[in-house]
C-alpha cells in the first residue's frame, strides 16, 4: 500500500472541507504551461506518486482520479497500486472525461477547485462548458496545494545564458522586429508570452530551470518599442542585462507580470495566445485581448537554412555517439558481460557527453527490453529494471541537446535471436517509417492529415498504437514543439505543414507484457521538384536528418518490397558516408556492419 499517497491524499481532503471545497483538480502543469515541470510545480506527482509527465489528477472526498493516455497504462497502474486513486484510461486527454467522471462522483451544485495559475485558459473554458450542464462550479483562485505541502520546493535559481553565433543564426533584434510586424497585422499593440520556449527563442537566451529542455522561467511583454522580461532577480548578469537593453529588453522581478497585465491601459489592444497562457493572466487584464497562436511559435518552428544546417551537424555528432556506444554495448554483450536497462542509460549518455557542442539530455533515455518496451513512456530505475539476456527486443529511445540543434531517435535490436513474431512487428512499423518518410504532399497540409499514411501498414494488419505518429522539434530547445503534430489531434490551420519545420515519424506496436517496437527518425520538411514543376502548387518531402542505422537483423525480408530495400539500403549509404568520418576503431567497424546492403 502506497502510504504516503494515501496520508497526502488525507490531508488535501481536510483542506478541501476547510475551505468548502467539494473536488480538486491537479493539471501536469505550471504557470507557463510547459510538458516538462519545475520541481515546485509537480503537485500532481506529489499527491498521486505518478512519475508520468502527463496526465490530469483529480480527488474528491470519496473518490479520486488519475486520467492517462496509453503511453502511460501500465507504469500508471504500477505507481498507483495502493493508492486509492483509479486509473481512468482516456485516449486523449480532452477535458470531457474528467467532466463524465465528476458527473458521476458531485451533485450538482458542488465546486470543483483548480489553481488558476496553472490551469491554461483553453483549458479552463472548455472546463467551465463541460460542468456548466451538470451544475458543477469551478473556483480557480484558491492553491490548495499551498495548505499542505510544508516543504514545497523553491523557484530554480540556474543562470540565463545567451545562445550565441554562429549557432544562434538570426539576431534578437531581428526576431522582435518580425514578432512585432505581426503584431501590427493582428493590430494589437502589446503581446503576452508565457511560454518559456517561446520567451528563449525570441530573445537567444537559454537556461537549465527544467530538466531536458535549455529554457528558464520568465514571462515577456512586448509593445512597439520596448520588451519587459519578467525573471527570477541575479538569474542574469550585469554583461547579459546590458546586452539585452542595448536590444530594447529590460528586467523585471519574476513576480511581478501579473501586476503588469493588470496595469494595461483599458483602451489598449492585447495580443495572446489562449493555449499557452493561464486563466489567472487573462483574469488580470480589463483591455481588448485578440486571441491568436503566438507569432514566435510559427516563427521558431521554421528553422532557417543556417538552422538546418547546424542540426544536420548535430545529427552527425548525435549517430557518432550511437555508433560508439552500440559497438562497446554489443562487444559487452558477447562477452557475456550482465548488462541491464541501467547500463544503457549509463553508456549512452556517456558518449554523447564526449561529443562536440553537446549541452545535456533532450529527455531521460528510455531503455526497455522486451515487456518494457511495450511502455511508450518506460524508464529504468535503481529499483526496477530488467537485465538485458535471452533473446528479445531491445528499445532505445533517446536524444541530446546540442547547441545547433535538439535530437530524438528511437531504434530496436536484436537481442539474441529475436522469434518471427517479433520480426513480423518490427517490420510492419519500418514499412509505417517509410511509408511516411517517402511521401510527397502539397505546402500548407495540415500535419495530422500524414498521420494515416504511417498508421496504414499496421491497420492493415490489424493493429493500432495509442500515441501520435509524430511531434514538432525545437532548435537547442524543447524536444516537444508545435504547432505541427503529426496525430489524429482535430487540426487547426496552425498545424499546417511549412518548409523547415522539424517532425518526428515514430509509428509503434505495443505488446502488453510481451515487446514494443518503435522506429523514430527527424525530418525536415524542404521543398519538392515534381515532374509537374509546380503546375498544381508548392509541393514538400521529407529529408531524414536522423543518422544511425536500423537493426536489418529485426526486418522479415519477406514483408519488404524492393522500393522499401532501396530505400533503406539508401539511407544507410548515407549514413556511413556522415558518420564514418566522426568514428574509429570499434565504433567504425560496428557502423559499417550495420550499414551492409539487404
Amino acid at each position: 500500500m502506497d502510504h504516503l499517497a494515501v496520508s497526502r491524499l488525507q490531508r488535501l481532503r481536510q483542506a478541501l472541507r476547510q475551505r468548502t471545497l467539494d473536488a480538486l483538480l491537479v493539471p501536469s502543469s505550471d504557470p507557463h504551461l510547459s510538458e516538462y515541470l519545475p520541481e515546485r510545480w509537480q503537485g500532481r506527482q506529489w499527491l498521486s506518486g505518478f512519475t508520468g509527465s502527463m496526465g490530469t489528477l483529480v480527488v474528491a472526498a470519496d473518490a479520486a482520479a488519475l486520467f492517462a493516455d496509453s503511453r502511460y497504462w501500465d507504469q500508471a497502474e504500477r505507481e498507483l497500486a495502493g493508492s486509492g486513486i483509479e486509473l481512468v484510461k482516456i485516449p486523449t486527454g480532452a477535458i470531457s472525461h474528467v467532466a463524465e467522471w465528476l458527473a458521476r462522483v458531485l451533485p450538482r451544485g458542488a465546486t470543483l477547485a483548480a489553481d488558476g495559475s496553472v490551469l491554461g485558459l483553453a483549458t479552463a473554458q472548455a472546463l467551465r462548458g463541460a460542468l456548466e450542464p451538470l451544475g458543477i462550479g469551478l473556483r480557480t483562485d484558491a492553491d490548495v496545494l499551498a495548505d499542505i505541502w510544508p516543504d514545497r520546493p523553491a523557484l530554480p535559481a540556474a543562470p540565463v545564458y545567451e545562445h550565441a553565433a554562429p549557432h544562434a543564426t538570426v539576431p534578437r533584434a531581428d526576431k522582435l522586429a518580425q514578432v512585432r510586424q505581426a503584431m501590427a497585422r493582428r493590430g494589437a499593440a502589446l503581446h503576452f508570452i508565457s511560454s518559456v520556449d517561446d520567451v528563449a527563442w525570441l530573445l537567444n537566451l537559454r537556461g537549465a530551470d527544467v530538466d531536458y529542455n535549455p529554457v528558464f522561467l520568465a514571462h515577456l511583454l512586448l509593445d512597439a518599442q520596448r520588451a519587459t522580461l519578467f525573471v527570477g532577480e541575479g538569474k542574469v548578469s550585469n554583461a547579459l542585462r546590458e546586452r539585452l537593453q542595448a536590444d530594447g529588453v529590460h528586467l523585471a522581478p519574476y513576480a511581478d507580470a501579473a501586476a503588469a497585465l493588470a496595469g494595461v491601459a483599458a483602451d489598449a489592444v492585447l495580443l495572446l495566445d489562449p493555449k499557452r497562457v493561464t486563466l489567472a493572466f487573462r483574469e488580470q487584464l480589463r483591455c481588448e485581448v485578440v486571441e491568436a497562436i503566438n507569432p514566435s511559435t510559427l516563427l521558431k518552428s521554421r528553422k532557417t537554412a543556417e538552422e538546418a544546417a547546424h542540426v544536420r551537424e548535430a545529427m552527425a555528432e548525435d549517430g557518432a555517439a550511437m555508433c560508439a556506444f552500440y559497438a562497446r554495448f554489443e562487444a559487452a554483450l558477447a562477452r557475456g558481460e550482465r548488462l541491464t536497462e541501467l547500463t544503457v542509460d549509463e553508456w549512452l549518455s556517456a558518449e554523447r557527453a564526449r561529443r562536440a557542442n553537446f549541452v545535456g539530455l533532450s529527455f531521460p533515455v528510455i531503455a526497455g527490453f522486451n515487456a518494457n518496451g511495450a511502455m511508450p513512456h518506460y524508464r529504468a530505475t535503481a529499483e526496477l529494471h530488467a537485465a538485458i539476456e535471452g533473446d528479445g527486443l531491445l528499445l532505445i529511445d533517446s536524444g541530446g541537446q546540442y547547441l545547433g540543434g535538439t535530437t530524438d531517435i528511437t531504434r530496436v535490436w536484436a537481442i539474441g535471436t529475436p522469434s518471427a513474431a517479433m520480426k513480423r512487428d518490427y517490420t510492419l512499423v519500418l514499412k509505417g517509417t517509410l511509408a511516411l518518410s517517402r511521401t510527397r504532399f502539397p505546402r500548407g497540409t495540415l500535419s495530422p492529415m500524414l498521420d494515416a499514411i504511417a498508421r496504414a501498414p499496421l491497420w492493415a494488419e490489424g493493429i493500432e498504437f495509442g500515441h501520435g505518429t509524430g511531434h514538432g522539434v525545437g532548435y537547442f530547445l524543447n524536444v516537444h514543439e508545435g504547432p505541427q503534430s503529426i496525430s489524429k489531434a482535430m487540426p487547426d490551420a496552425s498545424m499546417a505543414m511549412e518548409p523547415g519545420m522539424i517532425t518526428s515519424i515514430e509509428p509503434g506496436v505495443y505488446r502488453s507484457g510481451r515487446w514494443g517496437v518503435r522506429i523514430e527518425n527527424l525530418v525536415l520538411n524542404v521543398a519538392a521538384q515534381t515532374a509537374e514543376d509546380g503546375a498544381f502548387g508548392e509541393m514538400l518531402e521529407f529529408e531524414t536528418l536522423t543518422l544511425c542505422p536500423m537493426d536489418t537483423r529485426c526486418m522479415d525480408m519477406g514483408l519488404l518490397r524492393p522500393d522499401e530495400r532501396a530505400w533503406i539500403n539508401a539511407y544507410h549509404a548515407t549514413v556511413r558516408e556522415r558518420l564514418a568520418p566522426r568514428v574509429e576503431g570499434d565504433a567504425l567497424a560496428w557502423l559499417m556492419k550495420r550499414t551492409e546492403p539487404i
